[in-house]
Order: structure tokens, then sequence, then C-alpha cells
């Protein structure tokens, strides 16, 4: 079909506009994303964020140093608010998001393979980001020297990790109960991969099930984006709150093993997944950094992989993964696969707890850091952080549990960096895994590499254009 003349087309002296200029006016407006009447809607969503940051550690120092406990008070308020949001909707995040994942790999061509593959590179990765921490642990000793009697009893946690904790608490006494507590998502793991394999098996007749869980994600993800826009001020709370608390006091002493953590994860982050995206996916590193930077600032801020995890798998399906298969890589990732919390960060605190102790570790030690980091990587679960994963490698190794203490007054400044190369990997391994397949879409990796996304307002401006019936058809190879 020819385009109208400009003789027939509709003009501002006619004022009458024709039925084509009049669609297209249409059409263009549907595509601009809204926009908002609030001034701060027009500051980068990363801007805010970096505004909290910035402001939560002026606040901290100030209500340190004048001792003023209602700042101390109300900044702790402001965090302990937004992270009690961010687990009011990970319980139905975690199920309805596995669910449909796995549903969604019904007919699928080679979904056995995909899993494994994707499992396969899970521990991959996750041996290389133990080996990391390993290396930075022996080289710096970050525990020696550390006075064990600031320890108090008091700070002892009273719930640590163990393998028969990790194994028996998989399988919950009733499905009640597996959403009833925070701790509980790998339970909620277990019964959503129960029900998603059931749902497949049972065939037609689970259509209407299915077709609920969708729109139960769809919902549960839209108020996700609610709790995203607070970020800015989720931050200011948490951040102020530790320095307030703890301030340099507590920092200075565990200054090497704090450095340690973060030099850990940026080396997984900015070398180890840049080389395997480079010489394994054959893509530019730099675009994938563009592209996934949406994800990445938003699991430093939040520290919850589960949280992140509808941006992550956006930012995914923009980068050329097919979505039926992002759709399941992103969400078994958010739950099991953790670079930062299960991998540099319990092979340095194993180190430390024992440099503090004066234990000496040998080969069969490390060997032990090993095994416990690639295999009960799952017992981080998303928003539980890394404090089950370091118990469980204490005790697997026989070192004092009391030394979990000793690390906790930072650990949410260790957790941001932890969290980012968690969600890093998550979106790392699924574009291995489709490059492997040749189903990479090279063309939409290139042009999304160009412009970062800016959460949530991009994403959620994109999300809402979604493409049901395609996803089977990108799995195809290019």
């Amino acid at each position: 079909m020819s385009r109208p003349s400009s003789s027939s087309s509709g003009t501002a002296d006619s004022g009458a506009p024709t039925v084509a200029a009049s669609s297209t006016a249409s059409a263009a407006s549907v595509q601009q994303p809204r926009r908002s009447r609030n001034p701060l809607a027009r500051i980068p969503f990363g801007a805010q964020v970096m505004l909290g940051l910035g402001l939560g550690l002026v606040l901290g120092f100030i209500a340190r140093d004048t001792d003023a406990a209602w700042l101390t008070a109300t900044l702790t308020t402001i965090g302990k608010i937004f992270v009690q949001l961010l687990y009011l909707v990970v319980p139905p995040l975690v199920f309805a998001a596995l669910v449909v994942s796995i549903t969604n790999l019904r007919g699928v061509a080679g979904a056995a393979r995909l899993a494994g593959k994707t499992l396969l590179w899970f521990a991959g990765t996750a041996l290389i980001a133990v080996t990391i921490g390993i290396v930075i642990g022996a080289l710096t000793s970050p525990g020696n020297g550390f006075d064990t009697s600031k320890l108090s009893k008091s700070d002892i946690p009273q719930h640590t990790g163990s393998w028969l904790d990790f194994l028996t608490g998989m399988i919950p006494s009733n499905p009640i109960d597996a959403f009833s507590g925070s701790g509980k998502v790998l339970q909620i793991v277990f019964i959503a991969i129960v029900v998603g394999i059931a749902a497949i098996k049972v065939g037609k007749k689970a259509d209407p099930f299915i077709s609920f869980t969708r729109s139960l994600l769809e919902i549960v993800q839209k108020a996700l984006w609610w709790v995203i826009r607070l970020s800015p001020l989720g931050v200011l709370g948490l951040i102020g709150k530790s320095v307030a608390s703890y301030g340099w006091n507590l920092l200075a002493p565990l200054a090497t093993f704090t450095v340690d953590v973060y030099v850990g994860c940026a080396i997984v982050l900015f070398v180890v997944y840049p080389i395997l995206l480079s010489v394994v996916a054959k893509v530019n590193p730099v675009k994938f950094f563009t592209g996934a930077w949406a994800a990445l600032q938003l699991a430093f801020v939040s520290r919850s992989s589960v949280g992140t995890m509808p941006v992550t798998q956006r930012v995914v399906t923009r980068l050329g993964v097919p979505e039926a298969y992002a759709s399941f890589a992103v969400p078994l990732g958010a739950t099991t696969k953790m670079d930062g919390c299960a991998g540099v960060y319990p092979a340095l605190g194993a180190i430390f707890v024992a440099n503090a102790y004066g234990v000496h570790l040998g080969v069969k030690e490390y060997l032990l850091i090993v095994v416990c980091s690639v295999i009960g990587s799952a017992a981080t679960a998303g928003l539980t952080g890394a404090l089950v994963m370091l118990t469980l490698t204490l005790s697997t190794l026989g070192l004092p549990l009391e030394g979990v203490a000793l690390l906790l007054g930072i650990d949410a400044m260790l957790d941001m960096m932890r969290t980012m190369t968690n969600v890093a990997g998550q979106a790392v391994v699924p574009i291995l895994v489709s490059a492997s397949e040749k189903t990479l879409d090279r063309a939409k990796f290139d042009t999304a590499g160009r412009r970062a996304l800016d959460v949530p307002d991009d994403i959620e401006f994109e999300a809402a254009g979604d493409r049901d019936g395609a996803a089977e058809k990108e799995l195809q190879p290019a």
C-alpha cells in the first residue's frame, strides 16, 4: 500500500486530519513512554539511587556524631520497611515465576539439554568464583590479628546453617507453612518445581491454572515495580542505619576483609564474565554491561536477587536471549546462582574466621569450601543473604560458628557488591547457553547494548508490550 500524498493527508489548515494521519499519530503516541508530571520522575532512576546513597551516608554520620537516637531510629525504620516490602512480594513472585518458567518449556525442543547446560554453567562459574575467593584469602589472610575478645555472646546468631537443615528444610511440612516465612524461599522453589512439572504432565487440563499463574505473576511484578520505585529511600535508610550503628569503628578492623570481598567480586564481575562473554559467546562485554545496567544497579541497592529478577529477565531478553528460555533460566538463577554470596564470600569468610581463631586450613579444608560453594549455593535462596551459606561452610569445616558475628556489622555494605555479582552471573549464563545453542539474537544484543534501560520506567513500559505467542519461535536456532 502506497503512502498517501501530501494533498490527501490532513493538515493544520484544513482542520480535518485523515484517518491515516490520525492512525499514525495514535501509533506514535502509543509507542512513546508516558511522561509523568512528577518532577522527581524526570531525574534518572540511577541518579535518584545515588542521591539516596549519599544522603544516607551524611545522615548516618550525623546521627552517629551527634548521638541522635531519633535519627538512627528513623533511618532504621525506613530501611526495615523497604526490606519488609521486598519480602512481602517474594513468596508469590518466586512461586509464579518458577511455575511459569517451567511450563514455558512445554513443547520446546531440547528443553532438557537447555536445563542441563544452564546448571553446568551455574556450577562452573561458581567454581571459578570460589577459587578466586580462596586465592585472595590465602594471599591476604584477612583475619590475622583480629581481636576475637570483642565478640559478645548476644551477637552470636541463634540460627545457623547445616547440611541436615539444608536438606530437610527443602521440603515444607505443608504448603501454607512454606509461604509464611521470609527464610523459606527454598521450600517455595521446591513446591514450584513440583507444581510446574506436574502441570506439564497434566496437559491441556492444566491450562486454566497456568493462565491464572501467568496473571498472578503480572500482578506481583506490577506491585514489585512500586517497591522498586522506593529503592532510593530504601538505600538511604539501610546505609544510614549501618553508618549510624557502626561507623568506622567496626569497618577499620575489617578493612582487609571488606576490600577482599569487593576485589574478589570485581574480578568475577569485570574479568571472568567479560572473558566468558568474549570467548564463549563471542559478544562485546561492554554492550552487555550497558544493556544489563538496569538490573545491576537495582541489585546493588536492593540487595535482593529475587527482587531484581523481573528486571534481570527483561534485560536478558533485550540482549537477545529467547524469551521462553530466559523465563526459565533467570528465575532459576535468582534462587540458586550466587557467585557473590555463595562463591567469593563464604570462601573469604571461612578463611577470615580461621585466621581470627588461629585455625590452620589445609588442602582438604579448601576443597571442602569448594564443595560447599558449588553444591550448597541454593541455600542462599535469593533473599536469605549469605549468612546461611557462611554458617553452612563453617559447620562443614568445623570452624567456630561464633565467627559469623564478627562479620554481621558490615554485612549490609558487603551484600550490595555480592548481590550485584550474583545478578550479573544470572544474566551472563543465559547468554552463554543461548550462544552455544545458536539461538542468541546478536542484532538485538548489539542494539540493546547501545543504551542502558532506566529502572523502572523503561522496563515497565517495555514489559507491557511483551509478546506471548512468539516465545517458542525464538528458540529456533538462528
